[in-house]
């Protein structure tokens, strides 16, 4: 069933372009480092060079930096340890067993976040088989070129976006609060209850959605500085590094406090309709439904569900905020008490985070 707020909907289509350039990307990564080796002389047949693109670049390209870190301390431990058990044992099933051992520990010494490094016990393993004599000096730089070439030139190949995520997420966030304001009007419009059925806790309005976004575009933003740390002497390169939408950490920011006012607001609405209930049983008549405060807050709802949602778009606001204050002013003039104050609250804190907000942008 479909997410009423529109903020975990999503049609799966089938795009070859995406998985086209990481295919391309990945015979490129590998294809560079055979080819240097061959002309290098490291061996006829440098595998281990092209491996990295194969182990390294997946559809998260922004972590190759990491996993090539891990990839060649896994190579050097495993060469160096099947290299000196090679040097003071002969090949046996003593000496196998030495490198079996000593492999399994070196994993779990050179593990990160409780994952072990598997590449120390294979490349111990393959060197220990392949008593060649200066094999595992080749497979050692052959590795360390594969690697370099991965993490210098596979981010400049069609690198995929990191601040989509929080992007898309800041659109399901706009319509989706869009769709509930506009739901709240109408029903305040012709008078009903305020705040609308009860939901199950799936379909209940995630409020928390706009810092998931800004938690993912923190990463995205984490990521990008350490995939492009290589090239910082380097300008040209520097230029091409992946930037965000323009205004999007603004907006994401503006996101997260509208979904705290926004919410008061709608838990505001809930809790009056449950008093209006309340008393309207006790009188024996529709007390909620003949709020005229509750009536006259539809225009000012309407006003600052545009506000809201041309800001959360980029757009310019100044007219409809304007407006929304405008109606914030004269819902005060006829509903004065303090009651309706706290009812209007989570709107005027609205407005006062979007007035912030266009100041900031220079709007």
């Amino acid at each position: 069933m479909p997410d009423l707020f529109g903020l975990y909907a999503a049609v799966r289509t089938f795009s070859p372009g995406p998985r086209f350039r990481s295919a391309a990307r990945l015979a490129v990564c590998a294809a560079v480092p055979w080819y240097l080796c061959l002309w290098w002389g490291t061996s006829t047949l440098p595998v281990p060079a092209a491996l990295p693109a194969v182990l390294i670049l997946r559809d998260d390209v922004y972590a190759a930096p990491r996993l090539a870190r891990e990839r060649i301390a896994g190579v050097a431990a495993g060469v160096v340890l099947s290299t000196l058990v090679l040097r003071r044992l002969p090949p046996s099933s003593l000496s196998f067993l030495a490198v079996l051992v000593c492999g399994c520990a070196g994993m779990y010494l050179l593990n990160r976040g409780g994952s072990p490094n598997q590449q120390v016990l294979i490349t111990a393993l393959v060197v220990y088989a392949t008593a060649l004599p200066g094999y595992p000096l080749a497979r050692l730089l052959e590795s360390a070129v594969g690697v370099a070439v991965v993490v210098l030139l596979g981010p400049l190949l069609w690198p995929p976006d990191p601040y989509r995520a929080a992007a898309e997420g800041l659109e399901a966030y706009r319509s989706g609060v869009g769709a509930l304001l506009e739901g709240v009007a109408a029903r305040l419009a012709r008078g009903g209850p305020p705040a609308g059925p009860e939901r199950s806790p799936d379909d209940a309005p995630p409020w928390s959605a706009p810092q998931d976004c800004r938690a993912r575009f923190d990463l995205a933003e984490a990521q990008v500085r350490a995939l492009f740390r290589p090239f910082a002497p380097f300008g040209p390169l520097r230029r091409r590094a992946v930037r965000p939408p323009a205004g999007l950490r603004a907006r994401l920011t503006l996101a997260t406090r509208t979904s705290l006012t926004l919410r008061y607001f709608t838990e505001e609405l809930r809790e009056r309709e449950r008093a209006g209930a309340g008393s309207g049983a006790a009188a024996g008549a529709g007390a909620a439904t003949a709020d005229p405060a509750l009536h006259d807050l539809a225009p000012l709802v309407r006003a600052t569900a545009d506000a809201v949602d041309r800001a959360l778009r980029g757009a310019d606001f100044t007219a409809e905020l304007r407006l929304a204050r405008g109606l914030d002013r004269a819902h005060r003039e006829a509903h004065p008490t303090r009651h309706e104050a706290v009812l209007r609250a989570g709107l005027h804190l609205t407005h006062e985070a979007l007035a912030d907000h266009q100041a900031a942008s220079g709007a």
